[in-house]
């Protein structure tokens, strides 16, 4: 299924796996100009390296079903609050956004931010997961912040309920990864899906970040995707039995 503001991927089904990944897509609707260079639209910037390929594949398996964002988070990023500034972004990672000064932000909150999250909270509600994969990928080095490496292979996330980072983080460092705990962001601070569709309704979920450039190509894609197929196994197992 294919809408202005989300894709999904495969079937929801109760008691399977959704996967939330709400940058998946650079796509700019044509009648919307953000006046930067285009070149940068393949950057981190405008989309989530990776995320699509890995939720696309995890998606094959049934009983998984990806729910990926339709558009660019520089036209609006749904993983912030509404009243957030950086829902519409006017300047992202030292870069300007001239188109987004001065727009109708209303319209476009409108178009594409509540449509997405009325269309996830009914897949959450009419078929409920055993587990939401919250899916995100990070850059190894911001362009503002170009002495500060990020190390981490990849970080998990939370707010309030830890349950599904505690369980992956020794499952993951067991494949000899180098696991950054609410790196290299905050659940805490960039948490609007979380407090949304997840920890409010107690829904047991495993938010990550993966290092983009360890899901830039498809063999690494592959490798991820079989990875957290068999995580996201165990984890529905053990958070609700």
């Amino acid at each position: 299924m294919i809408e202005d503001a989300y894709r999904i991927v495969g079937t929801p089904r109760f008691g399977g796996t959704v996967i939330l990944a709400d940058h998946a897509s650079n796509r700019i609707p044509e009648d919307i100009e953000l006046g930067i260079d285009p070149a940068l639209m393949s950057e981190h910037i405008a989309i989530d390296i990776g995320v699509a390929g890995v939720a696309e594949r995890m998606a094959e398996k049934p009983g998984t079903a990806a729910f990926l964002g339709n558009v660019s988070r520089l036209v609006c990023d749904t993983n912030r609050e509404e009243h957030d500034p950086a829902a519409i972004p006017e300047i992202s990672d030292g870069y300007p956004i001239p188109g987004n000064v001065g727009i109708d932000r209303e319209a476009r909150l409108a178009r594409f931010h509540r449509p997405f999250h009325q269309a996830l909270r009914r897949i959450l509600n009419d078929t409920p997961p055993a587990l939401t994969l919250i899916l995100h990928s990070f850059t190894p080095q911001l362009a503002c912040d170009p002495e500060r490496s990020r190390p981490w292979h990849c970080g998990l996330l939370y707010d309030r309920d830890d349950r599904g980072a505690r369980l992956a983080q020794p499952l993951l460092e067991a494949e000899g990864l180098h696991v950054g705990d609410q790196l290299p962001y905050s659940g805490k601070i960039y948490n609007a899906a979380i407090k949304r569709h997840v920890e409010c309704e107690g829904r047991p979920y495993l938010y990550i970040e993966i290092r983009q450039d360890l899901i830039a190509d498809q063999a690494g894609e592959a490798e991820w995707a079989d990875r957290l197929l068999r995580i996201c196994d165990i984890l529905a197992l053990e958070l609700n039995g």
